[in-house]
């Protein structure tokens, strides 16, 4: 029986010092993990700068779109504007040729320019 217990403790001794042993070995890197981990630490780096340049790009494309889009209505605004003035005046041209024109016949055909013989605008 002390054999059997001798043989027990020198196997538990053996297992207890052996398990740090390995321990040891599984937490220590090396060189090896560490290739490993600088590769994987650039991939995710890569991936995260290419992630970033899509979201710019996206923005980028978003903002001159929108900026176009004012630059369109502004002049179309303005074009509208324009036109306005355009009949706006030649309107007020119309008329005062049509006023300078009854005022011309009549002092061509001498009559007096009273206000009978020129109307009101």
């Amino acid at each position: 029986m002390n054999r059997v217990r001798l043989s027990s403790l020198t196997m538990i001794t053996a297992l207890v010092l052996a398990i740090p042993a390995a321990m040891a070995q599984s937490t220590d890197p090396g060189a090896k993990q560490d290739m490993k981990n600088a590769g994987s630490d650039t991939k995710h780096a890569a991936t995260s700068t290419g992630h970033g340049i899509s979201h710019g790009t996206s923005t980028a494309y978003h903002k001159t779109a929108a900026g176009t889009e004012k630059g369109y209505d502004k002049t179309e605004s303005g074009t509208k504007t324009g036109y306005h003035k355009t009949v706006n005046g030649t309107e007020t041209g119309y008329h005062k040729t049509t006023h300078a024109t009854k005022t011309g016949v009549h002092k061509v055909e001498g009559k007096p320019d009273t206000p009978a013989n020129n109307p009101p605008q």
